[in-house]
């Protein structure tokens, strides 16, 4: 018996002392040791995600009032992180095919290697055409309620080798989910894949099996497909690839003919995604839907985009805050934003990656898991784009030349995306002065990252703080640093 008790006290103190080991996160977290290595892109110079600083923790009990400080805070943990990425739409892939091979291989690093580039590990998909595509197109032909025609050999030709190249890329970590812009023109009130309309009520189960035959279709190319969303803005009659769904029609496809098809099929696994549209009127489509248990049981998670400030203001993020705190149990996902209104002379414009860096802090700090961005790629004109909606992208091909052109953008998104990897916590964070935005999560090695955005026009100096420790940092005038410890 004596035995017996020593053998299980030798048993706990071994797991204990060999769990810490292995899980890092799990012991508290002690800044003893710690290096603070700092990443800065900065609107003046040359620095762009470039090591500008090693600092030292150093004993600091209480901060003062005329100092600035962003308090860390580890042992408040909140959602767990899903990824960063890009959409592979047609004008995407169309793109990235005409350029060089060097240039292609480029791409592929700057985007997807940890190692060369900032790391994306998430990616939107298309299923079939959007108004980034050279032409609508559906992978059946016209007038096939019963999918007979079935076939995604238009995307051979561009999409799905791109894809491929961009999964082994990232060492095959890439998490891809799939947005409808409409069904096809039969199946619609006003005939037409373009400017609105919506799903006939005799073509809800077709459609339903539509996306089935799509995520096989895939699948059975090597590429997984982890979710889809319903529809891309379902509450937008645009030039383009559209189809209205009210609050109630989304449930009432979601929970009647999606949610019951995906299952029947074996496909009760893959993530379904709600609303895809602006902050703006989040939380009816979500109460709507979350608040029938039939239509909730089969929701993941509610994305959303940044499109709302119509006529000027703030982006709507206490919305998404809101929609958090009402409904914890499901996920927030970031599902597209972009900046419209291409025109090649504001390539170096600083504004837009700040206009990412605000959204992914405060996106972030609000429960969001997942941030993805639009068109991974686009050429000289801002497209292809079938309707003339020509946009930004972070990164751009001159395919006359093949020069790429990096914005500001793909060095903000890269100072989380690099950084912050799959599986890590978000942890509490704030900044004592407004000029100064910072979010902050602990990866699942133990490492954080704690990102501070400097929108003002003035250096800052300021302290990180953990506890009673701080170490002192600099940050420049419109600039971003990650700060890796």
């Amino acid at each position: 018996m004596k035995n017996s008790i020593a053998f299980l006290l030798l048993f706990s103190l071994c797991a204990a002392v060999f769990g810490q080991k292995t899980n890092p996160s799990a012991a508290k977290f002690t800044t003893a040791g710690r290096t603070v290595v700092v990443y800065t892109t900065a609107e003046t110079g040359d620095r762009k995600i470039a090591e500008t600083a090693r600092l030292k923790f150093v004993e600091k009990r209480q901060p003062t009032e005329g100092e600035i400080s962003v308090f860390v805070n580890p042992a408040k943990k909140f959602q767990t992180f899903l990824g960063i990425g890009g959409a592979f739409t047609d004008a995407a892939a169309e793109t990235f095919a005409k350029i060089p091979k060097e240039k292609q291989r480029e791409i592929l690093d700057a985007y997807f290697s940890p190692a060369k580039g900032i790391g994306y590990t998430l990616g939107r998909l298309t299923i079939h055409s959007s108004d980034f595509s050279s032409a609508s197109y559906t992978y059946i032909a016209e007038g096939d309620r019963e999918l007979k025609t079935f076939s995604i050999d238009h995307d051979r030709q561009f999409r799905l080798p791109f894809i491929k190249q961009a999964m082994a890329a990232a060492g095959g970590r890439l998490t891809l989910f799939a947005s409808p812009w409409s069904p096809p023109a039969f199946m619609k009130s006003n005939k037409s894949m373009l400017k609105g309309g919506r799903l006939l009520d005799e073509f809800y189960q077709p459609w339903a099996n539509y996306f089935v035959k799509y995520i096989r279709a895939y699948e059975k190319e090597g590429i997984p497909i982890w979710g889809v969303t319903i529809q891309n803005e379902p509450m937008a009659t645009q030039t383009w690839e559209s189809c209205i769904f009210t609050a109630a029609e989304e449930r009432d496809f979601l929970k009647n003919n999606l949610g019951p098809t995906f299952a029947k099929n074996g496909l009760g696994n893959k993530k379904i995604i709600i609303w895809d549209h602006n902050r703006d009127l989040i939380t009816q489509r979500v109460d709507t839907i979350l608040g029938d248990p039939e239509a909730a049981k089969y929701v993941w998670g509610i994305g959303y985009h940044w499109y709302e400030p119509w006529s000027g203001g703030e982006p709507m993020y206490e919305n998404v805050e809101q929609v958090h705190a009402s409904y914890p149990d499901k996920n927030l996902i970031f599902t597209e934003g972009t900046v419209e209104s291409f025109d090649p002379a504001k390539y170096r414009l600083w504004a837009f990656g700040e206009r990412y860096g605000k959204s992914m802090i405060n996106d972030f700090n609000n429960g969001t898991v997942g941030w993805t961005d639009w068109n991974l790629l686009l050429d000289e004109t801002g497209g292809p784009n079938h309707v003339g909606n020509f946009c930004f992208a972070p990164i751009h091909a001159d395919t006359r030349t093949g020069e790429l052109i990096y914005t500001s953008s793909y060095y903000y998104i890269g100072h989380f995306s690099k950084f912050i990897r799959p599986g890590a916590r978000r942890i509490a964070g704030a900044a004592s002065r407004s000029q100064l935005l910072t979010t902050s999560f602990e990866n699942p090695d133990g490492r954080i990252a704690t990102v501070v955005m400097n929108t003002s026009d003035k250096e800052v100096k300021y302290f990180l703080s953990i506890g009673t420790d701080a170490a002192e940092a600099t940050i420049p005038a419109h600039a971003i640093q990650t700060l890796v410890y």
